[in-house]
């Protein structure tokens, strides 16, 4: 296991405070139960009795959907296969958001590339409307050639981000050096395919190929280990349930061994961490930086 389960009281009662509970919501499957497709006139598809989404991008539109539910913590896998072949120009962006101005965001993003070079994923955390985290990597893979599973784990503690079970970002709450903390704000799962040839591949020198269109990602296996947040902002977990090992997801940390497999990502896959960009932060780098990873 790449967590370790094991959890100070104190940190027991920050969760049960925050979350107001700790039972285990489980959405495991079914697109049609799950997901609303929200924009693309037909481009985005359930398929396969509910087992199958895929958007789709052309040169008038892409499409996107997001979940019937929103969550206040949570770990959340989907599995994607990315667009094949040259995708220069578009950008299949995958994340966790809550809505308005001062909005709390967890992302990933796919910039497409030219056939034979690698996608790159973008990762970003917006906590109270400010972003600018932005640290991004290429994989150790092809994920066009087939489905890999891409995670959020949403705990009070930290934010990690993993592909195929690697963690490879985590974002730890620095709220005790005055960093606000992704806490308070339910966040839907949404997801798009859309051109972004002006800024995606090469900051824009490689535009869309348009006689590659349609384009099209694919995802299943959707599962969301998580408490929901109904419209009127209560929780559908109970209390009772506080002790279930089915919860450990509210207390995983890395262990040691997560933090060897994530460094090594970090050593030979980290293409950009904002943490390391003396030019953009001349003033000095951000106060989450200065905690060690």
């Amino acid at each position: 296991m790449a967590f370790s389960s094991k959890v100070s009281t104190s940190v027991l009662l920050l969760a049960i405070s925050l979350v107001g509970s700790l039972c285990l919501v489980v959405s495991a499957g079914n697109f049609y139960q799950d997901m609303d497709i929200t924009w693309g006139d037909g481009r985005g598809k359930i398929l396969n009795n509910g087992n199958l989404l895929t958007l789709s991008l052309d040169k008038t539109s892409g499409s996107g959907f997001q979940s019937k539910n929103q969550y206040l913590f949570g770990k959340i896998d989907m599995q994607l296969k990315l667009v094949p072949g040259n995708s220069a120009g578009t950008v299949t962006a995958y994340y966790l958001s809550s809505q308005g101005p001062t909005h709390d965001e967890i992302d990933f993003e796919f910039l497409g590339n030219l056939s034979g070079d690698p996608y790159i994923l973008h990762t970003n955390v917006f906590s109270q409307g400010k972003g600018n985290r932005e640290q991004q990597f290429y994989l150790w893979f092809d994920p066009t050639a087939d489905f890999h599973t891409y995670s959020i784990l949403w705990n009070p503690q930290s934010i990690i981000f993993s592909v195929d079970g690697t963690p490879i970002r985590e974002f730890k709450n620095a709220e005790s050096i005055g960093v606000p903390y992704p806490k308070n704000q339910a966040m839907r799962i949404y997801s798009s395919l859309w051109n972004a040839d002006d800024w995606a591949t090469r900051g824009g020198l490689v535009k869309t190929d348009w006689t590659k269109a349609p384009f099209t990602a694919s995802y299943r296996n959707f599962n969301a280990n998580a408490c929901v947040v109904s419209s009127n902002g209560k929780s559908s977990c109970t209390s009772s349930s506080k002790s279930s090992a089915s919860n450990s997801w509210l207390s995983q940390q890395l262990d040691s061994a997560g933090q060897g497999r994530m460094k090594w990502v970090q050593k030979n896959y980290m293409i950009y961490n904002y943490c390391t960009d003396a030019k953009r932060f001349p003033q000095g780098f951000p106060q989450e930086c200065k905690m060690s990873s």
